[in-house]
């Protein structure tokens, strides 16, 4: 059994439930079927057992840092992130005519979580370049495609976004990074920008020929100076190297690195301060700055970064449930190997019978199938999420089924991001107490998974951020028409539930219909308090209550698979599979679900506890 993620459970999720072999009617997708989305999925697990979870520890231990003004990292990452590309996984999305596959995003991320669950770190240097590539394919000139996608397609150039600053953090209004015009450039408009961005994974290294980074900066106004807010944010690409018309690589661009941060975990990817235009690399045309090319429309840089960071947040939630799950697969194989006490009861009183394994004993399987609800609820909201994609991209708008599947992207986003983000680092801790006290020794993985997944509530928007993004805005966006549509969706999987006449799947769909009235009820109520303050004060626990309602529907939706799976199964591993399939539906209904109930109560209440405690209180 793999430990990295269970190739059964991927095959379920794509083949059974979400049916992806369907998506070959798609014109984009016409040229593939199961063998070849099989041998993609075959290649992403291999190099990610073979190549990236070897040193999965090493670079955990020996994190990178700065030696006669160079970055080491160990040799392995670029050993792994070579092999990845040369494989054609850095283009895998991508259209046939940048040598990609084409791949269903779908496919890609199913595959790519292989690579998140078996070095974060290491995966990340990729999944920035992926998100950096696509962006500048939406939003960039053919020149600049040229320039700077089809080298990183390749993996000969990497890429990160630098949006952060240290004085402003989250509030990108407060960014002061400023790019002021310089001229008309074969690339584009070409800016000088100075300043510094803060928390930049992967922002310097020697694994790549260049590195693209994407910089939102302000530009000034008539008067010369930045204006206040998100007024005059645009985005730049501003490459470490500076790249010629013919693409070949020129002198090293005003672009430095400050310092390196040192993180509790994903220590193997740099992350560190960047210094854009201060000098450090000397130009000698002279002009102050580092050389930026203008990416889409001046003041729209927020806009084309979103691009980026939405598919980050749906990335940050794949790399969460991806730890989360290698977590569960570790603890699941030391509690059938961890030979420990005696079953309860009489059987258990004679100290003369062997000891049995831990999973023989009820509190460890409790926390066994907490794991599974958490990590295989989330892989498949993030697998559902990337199939929206993959439906958004072929749809016509005959019947509204463009804005259909993007307003349920929407408002799916930050709960693919936070949901994950919340209950897999959970699962991670369970993986630990599972493991007892060597759990929280480093001779063990588990405690190295619960490091690097307790950054993903943080990072591409953190918890309370993505609670306002969901209350705030997408609730309520197009008169609450997002809302509508996610509750007409459950509504048709309850109905499909209720028509299969088993009575567990009908009491779970009646269950669901309850908390999803009781969602649409408490919001409702919370906006009509008409004081916004009021009703965002609570907001990160309506994005938990929302999201839990959310996993519930993906687990009537899997365990009406499972049912069907049971009816034509013949015994041994395939009767297992769907028995623990409908085992982890039935704990998050029964564990689960029922929490939600208390949450509603309170935030109907509009509580104003926490918006009335001031500062001196504490």
């Amino acid at each position: 059994m793999s430990l990295i993620l269970s190739r059964r459970d991927v095959n379920f999720l794509l083949y059974e439930w979400l049916d992806v072999e369907r998506l070959n009617r798609i014109e984009r997708y016409a040229e593939h079927s199961r063998e070849t989305f099989d041998a993609a999925l075959d290649t992403y697990e291999h190099i990610a057992t073979a190549l990236f979870a070897p040193h999965n520890k090493k670079n955990d231990q020996c994190e990178p840092h700065v030696d006669g003004g160079k970055v080491c990292i160990h040799p392995e990452v670029r050993a792994a992130l070579q092999a990845f590309s040369a494989a054609g996984l850095m283009a895998a999305g991508q259209d046939a005519s940048l040598n990609g596959m084409q791949l269903p995003l779908v496919v890609e991320k199913a595959g790519f979580a292989y690579c998140m669950a078996a070095n974060v770190a290491t995966a990340n240097y990729a999944f920035l370049t992926i998100g950096n590539a696509n962006l500048l394919l939406a939003h960039g000139t053919p020149a600049q495609i040229d320039a700077f996608v089809k080298p990183q397609v390749e993996g000969r150039f990497f890429g990160t976004m630098c949006l952060s600053e240290p004085q402003a953090g989250s509030s990108l209004s407060d960014i002061t990074t400023r790019a002021d015009y310089e001229r008309d450039s074969p690339l584009g408009r070409q800016y000088r920008l100075r300043g510094s961005k803060m928390w930049i994974s992967g922002g310097e290294h020697e694994l790549s020929d260049n590195i693209v980074h994407l910089v939102l900066a302000k530009i000034p106004g008539p008067d010369g100076k930045l204006v206040p807010g998100t007024k005059g944010i645009s985005l730049f690409a501003v490459p470490k190297y500076v790249v010629s018309a013919d693409g070949s690589l020129g002198e090293h661009n005003d672009v430095a690195l400050a310092g390196l941060n040192h993180k509790m975990g994903q220590r193997g990817i740099t992350n560190g301060l960047l210094a854009f235009g201060e000098g450090v690399t000397y130009r000698p045309e002279g002009g102050a700055g580092a050389i930026g090319y203008l990416v889409g429309e001046a003041g729209q840089g927020l806009a084309c970064m979103f691009h980026m960071m939405n598919e980050a947040r749906i990335g940050v939630g794949l790399s969460a449930s991806a730890l989360g799950y290698t977590g569960y697969l570790h603890a699941l194989d030391y509690a059938r190997n961890r030979p420990q006490g005696r079953p309860a009861g009489a059987a258990g009183k004679d100290p003369s019978a062997p000891q049995v394994p831990i999973v023989q004993h009820a509190d460890v399987r409790r926390m066994l199938l907490a794991q599974k609800s958490y990590v295989e609820g989330a892989l498949a909201l993030i697998l559902y999420c990337a199939k929206l994609v993959d439906e958004k991209r072929a749809a016509d708008d005959g019947e509204g089924a463009q804005e259909r599947l993007s307003l349920l992207l929407d408002i799916l986003t930050p709960v693919a991001k936070s949901w994950p983000s919340q209950w897999c680092p959970v699962a991670n801790d369970l993986a630990i107490q599972v493991h007892g006290g060597y759990g929280y020794t480093r001779e063990y993985n588990v405690e190295q998974f619960y490091r690097d997944n307790r950054l993903n509530p943080i990072h591409e928007g953190t918890h309370g951020i993505q609670a306002l993004d969901l209350l705030g805005r997408k609730v309520v966006m197009r008169d609450g028409k997002a809302l509508a549509y996610l509750r007409e969706t459950m509504e048709t999987s309850c109905r499909r539930a209720r028509a299969t006449g088993d009575t567990s799947l009908f009491d779970w769909s009646r269950k669901l219909d309850e908390a999803l009235t009781r969602l649409v009820e408490t919001t409702q109520q919370l906006w009509a308090a008409g004081d916004p303050s009021l009703t965002l004060a609570n907001a990160s626990m309506y994005l938990e209550a929302f999201g839990h309602v959310v996993v519930a529907w993906i687990w009537l939706e899997q365990a009406m698979v499972a049912r069907a799976g049971l009816a034509a199964a013949t015994g041994g591993e395939s009767d297992a599979f769907y028995h623990g399939k409908w085992s982890a539906a039935t704990y998050f209904f029964r564990w689960e679900l029922p929490t939600v109930d208390t949450k509603f109560d309170l935030l109907a209440s509009l509580d104003a506890t926490t918006l009335d405690m001031e500062d001196g209180w504490f």
